[in-house]
This record gives C-alpha cells, sequence and structure tokens, in this order.
C-alpha cells in the first residue's frame, strides 16, 4: 500500500544520542525522574509476581520490558488529563500518581483498588479488551465541549486494535477531533497470538490512515522517544489539533499473566537480542556523567521500603467481600442478580 512508518527513536541500544532534535530539553533533572520511575515500576512489578506465587493476591500480569513505554508516555501528561489504563499498565497509573497501595488492594480483590487519589482522573483498569477506548474518547470530548485544555490517553495492546471498540473510538475521535491520545503498546503478541497473525497491517499506525488521523511508530524501549513523541501528540490535542495514535514498539519479557505459560507459544531464543530499556537508559546516563553509584543505591533502596511498605499496608486490610461483586453494578439490583446474590451468600456461610 505504500504506507511507511519507521520507527522514531532517539537513544539507540548503548545508550548513544542518535536524535539531537530536542537536546535542548534533555537535562538531568527528567533522566533522573525517568530511570526513577521506570526502576519504581520495575521492583513494584517483579514485587507483585513474588505475592501472586505466595498466593498473597490473584491473578497479576506482568508488564517487565514495558517500563519505557508506560513511563514515558506518563510522565508527558499534565495535571488533570485523564487516564484509562488496560490491566497491565499499573506502571503507567503509579507514575501519574496512582497509590501503590491501593494498587496491590486491586490485585488483591479489593474494591479500594479502583479508586484514584483525590484530583487524579485515573480510570480502573480495562479487564475487556478495547472497552477503554471508546471511554477516553469520550471524557476527551466532554474536555473539548467545555472549552478545557484537558486531553485523554488511552492504553491498549496490539490486540486490541482487531476489536470493533478500537475502530468505533478511532472513526468517533477522527470525526469530532477529540484531544485523544491512542497510545498503543505492541508487544508482539496478543495473549499467545503473535502479531503477524491478528492483524495483516505491517503497523499499528497505518490503521490510523484509514481514519484521516495523525499518527507515529516510536521504539517502545526508549524512554526518551516515547517521551517526546507522546509530549507533542499531548501538546497537538491540548490546542486543538485533534487525536494521535501512537504505536510503541517494545516486547513483553515474561508471561502474559501469572496463569500463562509463554513457553507454549512463544520461542525459547525470541527476544534475546532486545536490550532492557532500563539498562539502555542506564547506558545513557554512564555516558553523560549523571551516573552516582551511592544516589542510584539510595533510591533503589528507598523504593524497596515504598514497595514494602505498601505491601504491609495492603495485608492490614481484611479479605475482600463477596457481596462487593454485585454491590456495585446498578444503584438498585434487578431481581436476577438479587437471586444471585442471595445463592452466593448462602453458599458463602455454609463453607465458613
Amino acid at each position: 500500500m505504500g504506507l511507511n512508518y519507521p520507527i522514531k527513536q532517539m537513544m539507540d541500544d548503548n545508550g548513544v544520542l542518535v536524535d539531537g532534535s530536542c537536546t535542548s530539553d534533555l537535562d538531568a533533572t527528567l533522566i533522573e525522574k525517568l530511570y526513577y520511575h521506570m526502576y519504581r515500576i520495575r521492583t513494584f512489578d517483579q514485587k507483585a509476581i513474588s505475592l501472586q506465587r505466595q498466593g498473597r493476591i490473584g491473578t497479576y500480569p506482568p508488564f517487565g520490558g514495558q517500563e519505557a513505554a508506560q513511563v514515558g508516555s506518563a510522565l508527558a501528561m499534565g495535571e488533570g488529563d485523564w487516564i484509562f489504563p488496560t490491566y497491565r499498565d499499573h506502571g503507567a497509573t503509579l507514575t501519574y500518581g496512582a497509590d501503590m497501595t491501593r494498587m496491590f488492594l486491586y490485585w488483591n480483590g479489593r474494591i479500594e483498588g479502583c479508586v484514584p487519589p483525590e484530583g487524579k482522573n485515573i480510570f480502573p483498569p480495562a479487564v475487556p479488551i478495547a472497552s477503554q477506548i471508546p471511554h477516553a474518547v469520550g471524557a476527551s470530548w466532554a474536555e473539548k465541549r467545555k472549552k478545557t485544555d484537558r486531553v485523554a490517553i488511552a492504553y491498549f495492546g496490539d490486540g486490541a486494535t482487531s476489536e470493533g471498540d478500537f475502530h468505533e473510538g478511532m472513526n468517533f475521535a477522527s470525526v469530532f477531533q477529540t484531544p485523544t491520545i491512542l497510545f498503543n503498546q505492541n508487544n508482539g503478541y496478543a495473549i499467545s497470538v503473535p502479531f503477524e497473525k491478528q492483524t495483516h497491517s505491517k503497523t499499528i499506525a497505518q490503521k490510523a490512515a484509514g481514519y484521516d488521523m495523525r499518527s507515529v511508530r516510536v521504539d517502545g524501549n526508549d524512554c526518551l522517544a516515547v517521551y517526546f513523541e507522546t509530549k507533542k501528540a499531548v501538546e497537538l490535542a491540548r490546542t486543538g489539533n485533534g487525536p494521535t495514535l501512537i504505536e510503541a514498539v517494545t516486547w513483553r519479557a515474561g508471561a502474559h499473566t501469572t496463569a500463562d505459560d509463554p513457553g507454549k507459544y512463544r520461542p525459547a531464543d525470541k527476544g534475546k537480542n532486545i536490550i532492557d530499556p532500563l539498562v539502555r537508559l542506564e547506558r545513557y546516563m554512564k555516558k553523560h556523567d549523571m551516573w552516582n553509584e551511592q544516589k542510584i543505591g539510595e533510591i533503589k533502596s528507598s523504593l524497596k521500603d515504598e514497595v514494602d511498605q505498601a505491601i504491609a499496608a495492603m495485608e492490614k486490610y481484611p479479605d475482600a467481600k463477596a457481596e462487593d461483586m454485585f454491590d456495585h453494578l446498578y444503584s438498585e439490583l434487578p431481581e436476577q442478580l438479587l437471586k444471585q446474590k442471595e445463592s452466593f451468600l448462602a453458599l458463602a456461610d455454609k463453607e465458613e
């Protein structure tokens, strides 16, 4: 079709700057902030996997390898903007200001985990694939109608682009020129289905052409490229220049969830040459005299303490109540669900 969407990169695998277009904005403060948040969410992620293995939280979807995509994009958002995550974007929401204890509570089955901090427009994680995309477009359209300058970002994986909600959201965003960032993390697999088997498109970015929408394809393991391209898209949206589809090409290093075995569908050597996004940033920092062993050690120690404290706070909560599954669906339960609730609670009482 002649559609060409090269992957934009600012920093290569060795931490060498290959695009100097934004060097004036590349200060030590930004680099340290990127590293801090990437290491913070990795610490959270690794601990969450351990907690699930110990039976202390439920099934958990790791995001290891996607830290640059999540942190780079979330840091580009402004105060008051809207975040619509999937079940794998807790790294982005933590970066944007979600409470870590509540994040653990979510994966422990408690409704408190869906409640964002005061003043933070963070929707609960969307488990149904692509359902959050129309929500994000609708929220950003509402902000446009209210004449604010707030924008919304919707996170989704490559598999979501095969869902109707993706295309409906894209079409609505395009028609009404909503201030929306549609942020795709193409990690190579839609659960167990490789990218090339779930879409015939060579890229996700080219799907925007059908909606006459701006799109860009970035190296999702390059936190600098992700940050500056998302920032550009945010500013365009904020100033009335419509939506952008961003395809961040990244890699899901681990399993789809802790209930998944990627060895059954993914070749063992696939991804072996992909450089860890944190390693790439470390190399950049060392090349530019930003690496301080003592300071980095203190950061890592403080983040470990933060995660441990969040876990301790989570485990002080009583067990989730069974009726929570019913009590937050309707203002008044329909008769059928009311009977289900009564039956369920009666069964729970017998088991106790």
